[in-house]
């Protein structure tokens, strides 16, 4: 492997990376408001009008944002692994030893959030921030390569090859649904020690094998692999023939959304074999997700770039400069308004007014970010992640 060299230019903040972030935090709030925190119990409708409303708000939301946002987090994840090494290396230090501490300390925020909500997704990204470690300093060329490969759902290629030798073969199960469905008396019923004892029991293995399973682990690994390289390109500065660049990310990515879009709502329910439908409805699925996820990152970059809205959404910026904060601190009050432990609104919220709770909350979590960055670097638990990560800083 070529030695590493480190960027000739200052990797100075990136407003709209933190644009980006905002939003992205702001639409896994919504999602995860819409499902209660993956308590998956409502109450029945009034009546069919509000049936019918629920209905297209659910599927409304879902179609935007479910998996988007979440891309849009894990590529910023490798962006901020790519500046901070970068901005080490170029003082000299290697910095690979301190991320792996890094991402440990992540792990115990990943916990910490499965003691109030078992579908965290910060110990996955530890995790995975782990797998991706050994390729911080690699060529581009082997990045792109190894990216590629992800990008490509093994797994489900590997599924598909079964399923072709095999039709009765039956889709992987890791498990997952299972303890999915062990955890759900807790948030029913049960007190906040027990939703943390269920949380912390099943929650780690949970995540990682759902992750598995609908193809949303491999994502996130060409993700941030993928964040890797438009750090080392600098893409998200408006340098050069960078806007160039994303213009024909949107365009390439809207001709895609139309390919796979129809692909994905017609092909798998061709085949009478489950493994195989399961596998290409996973495979299109995070296809799908990651075109429209490369429309949102693309249109937002060129709207803060070449048109007047660059104000307004730098309204957005501090709330993504908190997003470990917030992203906590929703699975806290999220528990406490939808989970028996607390208020028990499970049962009484339906898909509408979950939402607009959602609205609500992202609200006051931005006009806090707004607040509390007056007087602070960071966010609280930010700051903590910060000290602890340089705790033994020579």
């Amino acid at each position: 492997m070529a030695s590493y060299r480190p960027s000739a230019l200052p990797n100075t903040r990136i407003d709209v990376a933190d644009v980006l972030r905002g939003i992205a935090i702001g639409g896994i709030v919504l999602i995860h408001f819409i499902e209660h925190l993956n308590f998956y119990d409502f109450p029945e409708p009034v009546n069919e009008f509000w049936a019918s409303v629920n209905s297209g708000v659910w599927d409304t939301v879902f179609f935007l944002l479910a998996g988007k946002m979440y891309a849009v987090f894990a590529l910023l994840f490798g962006l901020s692994m790519f500046i901070q090494h970068d901005n080490q290396a170029q003082r000299g230090v290697d910095f690979r030893p301190r991320f792996a501490w890094r991402m440990v300390l992540l792990m115990g925020f990943g916990l910490l959030d499965l003691a109030f909500f078992n579908g965290d997704i910060l110990f996955l990204y530890a995790v995975c921030g782990l797998l991706v470690l050994p390729l911080i300093r690699a060529s581009d060329r082997v990045i792109a390569m190894v990216a590629f490969f992800f990008m490509l759902q093994p797994i489900e290629i590997a599924s598909l090859i079964v399923g072709a030798f095999s039709p009765d073969a039956q889709p992987l199960n890791l498990g997952s649904g299972a303890m999915f469905r062990a955890i759900m008396p807790a948030q029913r019923d049960g007190s906040l020690l027990d939703v943390a004892c269920a949380g912390l029991r099943y929650g780690v293995q949970l995540n990682i094998t759902w992750s598995i399973e609908h193809g949303r682990m491999t994502q996130v690994i060409f993700l941030f692999l993928t964040g890797i390289m438009i750090g080392r390109k600098r893409l998200f500065y408006n340098e050069g023939d960078n806007l160039k660049v994303w213009k024909r990310v949107l365009l390439w990515s809207c001709a895609a959304l139309a390919v796979i879009l129809p692909l994905y709502n017609n092909i798998p329910g061709l085949y009478d074999s489950k493994i195989i439908s399961k596998s290409l409805t996973v495979m299109l699925e995070m296809w799908r997700n990651l075109a429209m996820m490369s429309i949102i990152v693309s249109g937002i970059v060129l709207l803060f770039y070449k048109t007047g809205f660059r104000r307004p959404l730098m309204t957005i910026a501090p709330y993504g400069k908190m997003s470990l904060t917030h992203y906590i601190g929703q699975s806290v009050v999220g528990s406490m308004l939808f989970y028996g432990w607390g208020f028990g609104l499970y049962n009484v919220c339906g898909h509408t007014v979950s939402l607009l709770m959602g609205f609500a909350f992202v609200v006051i979590q931005c006009l806090f970010s707004h607040w509390w960055l007056r007087s602070h670097k960071r966010g609280p638990l930010e700051q903590l992640w910060h000290n602890a990560t340089w705790l033994k800083r020579a």
